[in-house]
């Protein structure tokens, strides 16, 4: 569970890097760690934005799901808001709104649920062959 506050993207990104570490996937844990902040980083913007007040103390949850074969990492909010990635200008150079598009670029996959209690998760998947990450097959 992390907190509605700027310090929960790193927290996410510490997470999955022990967490990869642990499970002998450090060497190529570069992609899912980017896909965790972008996730992270828009469950606080945009599933935090209709929540009446005060939000509660942990509204996020991160899940890192291993398979000999697949890793999946899933970030739940309770927001209402369908994700989109939002294409953007070629000379827009804002730093945000391409949180999906690079999640998209990647992972294997990416998509999202509502969950039955409210909110969504929002999910990425990563092949993992031999040699660690890789597109999904």
């Amino acid at each position: 569970m992390l907190p509605a506050d700027a310090t929960s993207p790193k927290a996410a990104r510490d997470f999955t890097v022990a967490t990869l570490t642990e499970w002998g996937l450090a060497d190529a844990s570069d992609d899912v760690v980017i896909t965790v902040s972008e996730l992270v980083t828009n469950a606080l913007r945009h599933g935090l934005r209709e929540l009446p007040q005060p939000v509660p103390a942990c509204p996020i949850q991160l899940v890192l799901l291993g398979h000999p074969r697949r890793l999946v990492v899933a970030v739940t909010d309770p927001g209402g808001g369908t994700p989109e990635p939002v294409e953007q200008e070629p000379e827009r150079f804002g730093e945000g709104g391409r949180g999906l598009l690079v999640v998209g670029a990647v992972s294997g996959a990416w998509g999202w649920a509502p969950l039955a209690t409210g909110g969504k998760a929002v999910w990425a998947a990563f092949n993992l062959g031999s040699r660690g990450l890789g597109p999904l097959a």
